[in-house]
C-alpha cells in the first residue's frame, strides 16, 4: 500500500515563504516521478509542479514559475516544495502525488496524500 504523507503547511503573510515535504512509503520511491498539485475553495484541482524520477527534469504551472521549486531526496524517499514570494491567490490544499513512471507529466498520478493547507494572508 502506497503511502504519501504531506506537512509544512500553514498560515503565512504574502511575500513569505513555506517549505512543504511528503513522505514516500510502499513502493520503490526513487524510480517514480512526483508532483505537487493544490486546489483552491470551489475551483478543481490543479498541477503545481513535477519532477522526475532522479530530479533532472522539472515543471512548473506557469503561475509558480521562479517563486515555487520542487526537489527531491530518494535517500529519504521525500520531495519537497519550496515556496517563497508567496500569495493570497497560492492559498489552497496542497497535495503530492507519485506517478507511476519515471518521467514528468502534468497528469495520470495514481497515488495520492492527504493534502496540507497553506494559507496566505494579505
Amino acid at each position: 500500500q502506497v503511502q504519501l504523507v504531506e506537512s509544512g503547511g500553514g498560515l503565512v503573510q504574502a511575500g513569505g515563504s513555506l517549505r512543504l515535504s511528503c513522505v514516500a512509503s510502499g513502493r520503490t520511491f526513487s524510480v517514480y516521478a512526483m508532483g505537487w498539485f493544490r486546489q483552491a475553495p470551489g475551483k478543481e484541482r490543479e498541477f503545481v509542479a513535477a519532477i522526475s524520477w532522479n530530479g533532472a527534469s522539472t515543471s512548473y504551472a506557469d503561475s509558480v514559475k521562479g517563486r515555487f521549486t520542487i526537489s527531491r531526496d530518494n535517500a529519504k524517499n521525500t520531495v519537497y516544495l519550496q515556496m517563497i514570494s508567496l500569495k493570497p491567490e497560492d492559498t489552497a490544499v496542497y497535495y503530492c502525488a507519485s506517478r507511476g513512471s519515471r518521467w514528468i507529466a502534468r497528469d495520470e498520478y495514481d497515488y495520492w496524500g492527504q493534502g496540507t493547507q497553506v494559507t496566505v494572508s494579505s
